[in-house]
């Protein structure tokens, strides 16, 4: 798992630690500024050393980790959760956050299928205009 060296690039260190799916959207992240390290902008080949913080913005998630372990190659996910990490606040941050987003979703239930000619009546009863 750990290297020889005492570095690895910044995008191969997300892609093996599971961040990113791949390589390019990992590297993506980091030229768009999704990605500091030591609160700073970091370009893709920047080396990343045991002890660096990193703050990853992922969509909705945003994670605050710090780096315990060197990988260039993408293993299973058990070995990967061993690269970092998270701070206590930061999982709390994104587990309110996903709490908040399922609590807006459950408002909303989609339809298990067509309606029925009785649900279509009803519906234009309504005066659902969407519904022919």
């Amino acid at each position: 798992m750990n290297d020889a060296s005492d570095s690895v690039r910044l995008d191969l260190w997300l892609w093996a630690a599971r961040f990113f799916r791949t390589r390019s959207l990992a590297k993506q992240a980091v030229e768009t500024g999704k990605v500091d390290v030591g609160g700073q902008r970091a370009k893709p080949a920047r080396g990343v050393r045991v002890g660096d913080r990193l703050r990853i913005v992922r969509a909705e998630e945003i994670f605050e980790v710090e780096v315990l372990g060197l990988s260039a190659s993408r293993g299973p996910a058990k070995v990967a959760r061993t690269l970092y990490l998270e701070s206590g606040d930061s999982r709390r941050a994104r587990e309110t956050r996903l709490a908040e987003l399922r609590a807006a979703r459950a408002g909303y239930q989609p339809p298990e299928g067509k309606p029925d000619k009785r649900a279509r009546r009803l519906i234009r009863a309504l005066g659902d205009i969407d519904a022919t």
